[in-house]
């Protein structure tokens, strides 16, 4: 049974969970890392993007999906935060954001413990 005290603080089962304004943002970028990573192509994009740093034209030969569907699958995953670009030459590189990733682990472990 839920009871609300006090506005931003809610009652459950004789525990305090306060919900404040920096909890609210913490969800609202889950979501979205969660939306981001919800879908095949990506997930597979980060994992091949784990530990090291590839260009648009080696993800596509290594996932079989044609050049725009990857740059719109890395969009969303850059973002989400998940994704770093930076450019070389002629072409951009992209690299698993490390310090995101340990971040939205840490909010999961949070919001699912």
């Amino acid at each position: 049974m839920l009871t609300i005290a006090h506005p931003g603080i809610i009652l459950a089962q004789s525990n305090i969970l306060v919900w404040t304004a920096e909890r609210d943002a913490e969800m609202t970028a889950l979501i979205t890392v969660l939306k981001a990573i919800s879908s095949e192509p990506r997930l597979r994009i980060l994992q091949l993007l784990k530990g090291r740093v590839l260009c648009v034209n080696a993800i596509t030969s290594r996932l079989g999906i044609t050049q725009s569907a990857v740059s719109q699958h890395l969009r969303v995953l850059k973002g989400a935060g998940l994704v770093r670009s930076e450019k070389r030459g002629y072409w951009m590189h992209y690299s698993v954001n490390e310090k995101a990733l340990a971040r939205y682990k840490s909010v999961i472990d949070k919001v699912l413990s």
